[in-house]
């Protein structure tokens, strides 16, 4: 920055909503405006004029105002499916993002920017100004002091009706499905972030999450909802009631119930887009009822644009709690779409047709520098990623898509499905996604099927061409049983995935949780025959010991004949569980408390000595314990692939440096519980 003591701001979009944030930064001594973005020139010309900024550069396109030197922040002010792309594009050019809200259409998209932040070092903050705000902080304290005992309800309203605001425009941004219109992303919002607030100062946390949504509304004729009301019930037993509406005129408000009294905010927000109001908080308890004024200096948008201004001058990343944290606006998003989900609301940019390629514009596939490392098959002509992401949790398409992006960004090529997983959902979505973005040449799909009580020759058949189907594909590089079935001769199996294979439905094939024995009298039938053979296992293999089965016919390649059978034979393994299943995170990431739980397939006195081994060994190489546990996996003496789950691109994140740890044999022994 040219000034230490002061951001530049550069706006990005030039409504009504940007305008307010310009009259709100002018009479801040740590924030000035120095320059507008939009579309045109001419607009940006026109903003300008019409908010006072003699001194500000008129950029005729976003791209423009992110590659501008003299712009330190950006106010993200496009309608809401421009937020993500924008907040990412200006991650990436190294400017600090305070993004409009909501941050996103969804939390997937939510994912992506606070990554994107994360991963260019830039601070990140979602426009909710009341959260900056005194009245806010008022509230807070009065809870902190206990004002009105423990809280038990919440109530919370935003809505108006649009047919005062001028009529119903179907492709206004409020009601085009095009724009994200509707009450819930446009002002429900601010009630959900409003009751998740309240919820933890409850509980002594800077907000809480609900653990259940209950939900009904209308949607209207352009399909977006028009008036809607949501329950949201928390863990700490406190129940919020929030409405929305565009065609609903509410209360506005905010009511909370305690066990000695209530406090009620006539203006929760406090929304003037010029002047500063006094902020009004009317508390009812044992002592009376009580009126407080809060005193301000200027509007909302001031309060935000100092708070996030004061933290980039801080060096933060982050703005303090109250304001939203990127942790926040997570949960924020999670609950929205909650609400969304009960009235079945989605919108185009959702949908495969209308979420083509990633998020940052530019076409799906591995970045420069990518941390990734490969390993080869035997029979797979092509390189497969070190780690395999698990396709088995993805729930919508968004949350596919976002994921499946930042794979291949990093380096990754390998997908495992299964034909059992949640219904073929995951298959269906993975299909709709490679197809999407054109990518099927450049990825490994590990197909599996058979898994019991299917698990017999004629179901292999009949689940691989429903898996190519839900795939969009006719081929899998990798085929793998998912069970094995000691009732049916080893020939059998074999004789079908010779069969698929020979016609270019699947590439190479093996077995998971297959002994060793089975494995080897496969093998020995297939080179009898003049067949082709299992070419990899995929069985349980992490630094933790599997000491009871996770499902009912898992076998784990762990044990030391089967280790030492890998070895000598050279056979890849693609280990599932291979970070035994969050066995080695930390007990504070997990909010465990206490020895681990003992009641699961991994604890034992030995795989806690292991787990203690591994967080010695993460301080010395400036990893995480998990790290250590999966470049265990990885740096085997045998061809070793690590199956992982992530659930979040932060999970994804963490997991990758394990990939340039290079364990030594003394590491790997001490690890092993061998030395």
């Amino acid at each position: 920055m040219s000034d230490s003591r002061v951001v530049r701001w550069g706006v990005l979009g030039a409504g009504a909503i940007a305008k307010a944030f310009v009259q709100g930064i002018t009479a801040l001594d740590c924030a000035s405006v120095t320059g507008i973005g939009s579309r045109s020139l001419e607009k940006a010309k026109v903003f300008a004029d019409d908010a006072g900024l003699t001194g500000a550069t008129c950029h005729g396109s976003y791209e423009a105002l992110l590659a501008a030197p003299d712009i330190d922040a950006v106010y993200i002010a496009t309608p809401h499916p421009m937020h993500a792309h924008w907040a990412i594009r200006a991650a990436e050019a190294g400017k600090h993002i305070l993004c409009e809200k909501p941050v996103a259409l969804n939390h997937a998209e939510a994912m992506a920017v606070v990554e994107a932040a994360r991963a260019h070092g830039v601070f990140f903050m979602e426009a909710f100004k009341d959260r900056c705000h005194p009245q806010t902080a008022k509230l807070l304290k009065l809870l902190g002091d206990n004002a009105i005992g423990e809280v038990r309800t919440v109530r919370v309203e935003f809505g108006f009706n649009a047919e005062d605001w001028g009529g119903v425009d179907p492709e206004s941004r409020l009601f085009s499905p095009q724009l994200g219109g509707g009450g819930i992303l446009d002002v429900g919002c601010y009630a959900v972030e409003m009751a998740r607030l309240i919820a933890g100062a409850a509980s002594d946390k800077p907000f809480l999450d609900p653990i259940e949504v209950k939900a009904v509304g209308t949607l209207g004729a352009t399909g977006v909802d028009e008036w809607t009301a949501a329950v949201l019930l928390f863990d700490n037993g406190v129940v919020a009631q929030v409405a929305t509406g565009i065609r609903a005129a509410l209360e506005n408000g905010c009511h909370i119930v305690g066990s000695t009294g209530s406090i009620t905010l006539p203006d929760p927000w406090l929304n003037s887009r010029e002047d500063a109001e006094t902020g009004r908080i009317i508390v009812q308890n044992a002592d009376g009822k009580q009126e407080i004024e809060i005193a301000c200096e200027h509007n909302g948008f001031g309060y935000e644009a100092e708070v996030a201004s004061r933290a980039i001058l801080a060096g933060k990343t982050a703005a303090d709690t109250p304001a939203m944290t990127p942790a926040d606006t997570l949960g924020q998003m999670k609950t929205l779409d909650a609400w969304r989900a009960q009235l079945k609301l989605s919108y185009p940019q959702e949908t495969p047709g209308g979420f083509p390629m990633p998020l940052s514009g530019r076409p799906a596939g591995p970045r420069d520098g990518h941390p990734m490392t490969y390993g080869r098959i035997p029979g797979l002509d092509r390189d497969l990623s070190n780690f395999v992401i698990g396709c088995d949790n993805q729930l919508t398409f968004p949350h596919a898509a976002v994921m499946f992006d930042h794979w291949l960004e990093v380096g990754g090529n390998a997908f495992d499905t299964a034909h059992l997983y949640m219904g073929g959902e995951p298959e269906r979505l993975f299909g709709h996604w490679q197809t999407s973005r054109g990518v099927r040449d450049q990825i490994n799909i590990i197909a599996k099927g058979a898994h019991t009580p299917h698990c017999n020759p004629e179901s292999v058949t009949r689940q691989l061409h429903i898996s190519l189907e839900r795939m969009q594909t006719d081929h899998a590089e990798i085929y793998i049983l998912h069970r094995d079935n000691p009732d049916v001769p080893v020939d059998e199996f074999v004789d079908v995935l010779h069969e698929h294979a020979e016609a270019g439905r699947i590439g190479v094939f093996g077995g998971s949780n297959w002994s060793v024995e089975r494995y080897v009298a496969a093998n020995e039938y297939a080179k009898a025959h003049g067949k082709r053979g299992f070419s990899l296992m995929s069985n349980n293999f992490s630094l933790a010991r599997m000491i009871n089965p996770v499902w009912d016919g898992c076998v784990a390649a762990s044990v030391p004949e089967t280790r030492q059978f890998l070895i000598d034979n050279q056979v890849p393994n693609l280990a599932w569980s291979s970070q035994a299943r969050g066995y080695f995170v930390s007990k504070e990431a997990t909010g465990r408390a206490g020895e681990w739980d003992h009641d699961n397939a991994w604890d034992s006195p030995e795989n806690r000595q292991r787990r203690q081994r591994a967080f010695e060994l993460a301080e010395k190489h400036g990893v995480t314990a998990i790290n250590i546990a999966a470049a265990y996996v990885l740096c085997q003496p045998f061809p070793s692939f690590a199956l992982i789950g992530p659930r979040q691109i932060h999970e994804t994140v963490t997991s990758l440096p394990a990939l340039g740890l290079q364990l030594t044999e003394s590491e790997m022994a001490y690890l092993d519980l061998r030395d």
